[in-house]
């Protein structure tokens, strides 16, 4: 009696079993990183390249698309002039073989200029910008990316006819909710 009970409940078990599938086992909200980087620049506005640092926060909310918040400042070393910008946008991703990162961004934000004359300040002035990049996130360990990145910026009305700075950065980021990516 008990092997054909048995035998009776496996074979009408068995069809649900088969079409089961499997609860996620873990989930987040979104994948964040935040970095800061050493930047070279070409100002636009010098006759050489400037030196500086940049500050960055990415936050992807959904699968391959996110946001990006950046300070940057350079400074030329020789006079007091400098460039401060502070930009927030979106951002496109994709993660190949859990390690390269490449993306692409599209950022708004407020450029800060300061002229300067034989060290002496004489204007600090600020401008409405646009800037387009792309780069590549490195996962050099489960915590820790490395980014190389290119920004071209887009300065409005600053005389007589915008700025267009190109800037290059090296850096690294601390990746919270490290791990394999749900990409």
């Amino acid at each position: 009696m008990f092997k054909r009970i048995l035998i009776a409940v496996s074979l009408l078990g068995t069809p649900a079993m088969l079409l089961a599938q499997a609860s996620p086992t873990a989930s987040r909200a979104g994948d964040l990183q935040i970095g800061a980087g050493f930047s070279n620049a070409n100002t636009d506005y010098l006759p050489y390249r400037v030196n500086g640092y940049t500050g960055y926060i990415d936050f992807d909310f959904y699968k391959h698309f996110g946001v990006e918040a950046e300070f940057r400042y350079l400074n030329d070393g020789k006079t007091n002039i400098y460039e401060k910008t502070y930009e927030v946008g979106g951002r496109y991703s994709r993660v190949y073989r859990n390690r390269y990162v490449p993306y692409v961004k599209l950022m708004y934000g407020r450029g800060v200029f300061n002229y300067a004359t034989n060290g002496q300040t004489y204007a600090n002035l600020a401008y409405n910008m646009f800037a387009g990049g792309a780069g590549l996130d490195y996962r050099l360990l489960p915590y820790l990316n490395l980014r190389a990145d290119y920004e071209y910026q887009r300065w409005m009305s600053f005389p007589p006819n915008g700025l267009t700075p190109t800037v290059i950065t090296i850096g690294a980021a601390y990746h919270f909710g490290a791990g394999k990516l749900a990409r």
